[in-house]
């Protein structure tokens, strides 16, 4: 039994308009699975789902983003000093800003995009050279060693790094964007608008997967999201996340 990350899961109150935006971010396509949904996955011969990325799903909702920062955003990857100052200068032609989250003076750029999720651009980093366009998805929390121990149990991707304030795993193919837990001393506020889905391997037993996450520290969440086939949790420091139904692909 195992769980592996395969989306990011954004709410906007138009999907297509951020559907398109990552699109533009990330150089992949857009589909959709139906009304109020905008799918962003890579081009090519790639097949969802696939350890080499971390797909973004956008889902059209009615609620805007408060002024919080989200607690979950995209570290984008570059690879030269060069490549981060076209892609910045490209993004805010399609309507990304530029925030001040108190970063200061770093060396990456810090943005949002239309809808005003947080995401940063980074410097190149040796680390992210072969994880694709998204070098990882940044988690705020108040304890990594404890993320790293949940999300460690409930997935099976790698533990990478783990300290009192940052954590990091990646898949157990070794390709990929990380997931990575950074310490903060916010609590969380508001709902999560950006969150991690999961999804089981085919002929693996959905109601089990959730209640091994439960018996490991998740919380069963109900979202007044009524008979969906996916199920809503939350881990140990009520991050949200969805254990989607199983697909048939491996």
């Amino acid at each position: 039994m195992a769980l592996r990350p395969v989306n990011v899961n954004m709410k906007a109150l138009d999907d297509s308009v951020v559907g398109q935006f990552w699109a533009h971010a990330l150089g992949w396509g857009v589909s959709s699975e139906g009304p109020g949904v905008t799918n962003v996955e890579p081009g090519g011969d790639y097949v969802w789902p696939d350890a080499s990325a971390i797909c973004v799903d956008v889902v059209a909702t009615p609620e805007g983003k408060t002024p919080a920062k989200n607690r979950a955003h995209i570290d984008l990857a570059t690879t030269s000093a060069e490549h981060q100052a076209e892609l910045v200068a490209r993004l805010k032609e399609h309507g990304a800003t530029p925030v001040d989250i108190g970063q200061g003076d770093v060396p990456w750029t810090v943005l949002a995009d239309p809808e005003g999720n947080e995401f940063c651009v980074l410097e190149p980093r040796e680390i992210y050279r072969d994880t694709g366009p998204i070098a990882a998805v940044v988690i705020d929390c108040v304890d990594p060693r404890a993320m790293a121990q949940f999300w460690d149990e409930a997935t099976d991707w790698n533990l990478h790094e783990v300290t009192d304030q940052h954590a990091r795993l990646r898949s157990a193919e070794g390709v990929g964007p990380y997931i990575e837990f950074l310490r903060t001393p916010d609590a969380k506020t508001v709902p999560d608008r950006v969150h991690i889905d999961l999804l089981p391997y085919p002929g693996d037993d959905h109601a089990a997967e959730v209640a091994r996450l439960c018996a490991l520290g998740a919380v069963d969440l109900d979202l007044g999201q009524g008979d969906v086939p996916w199920k809503c949790l939350t881990d140990p420091e009520e991050h949200e996340f969805c254990v989607l139904a199983p697909r048939s692909a491996s």
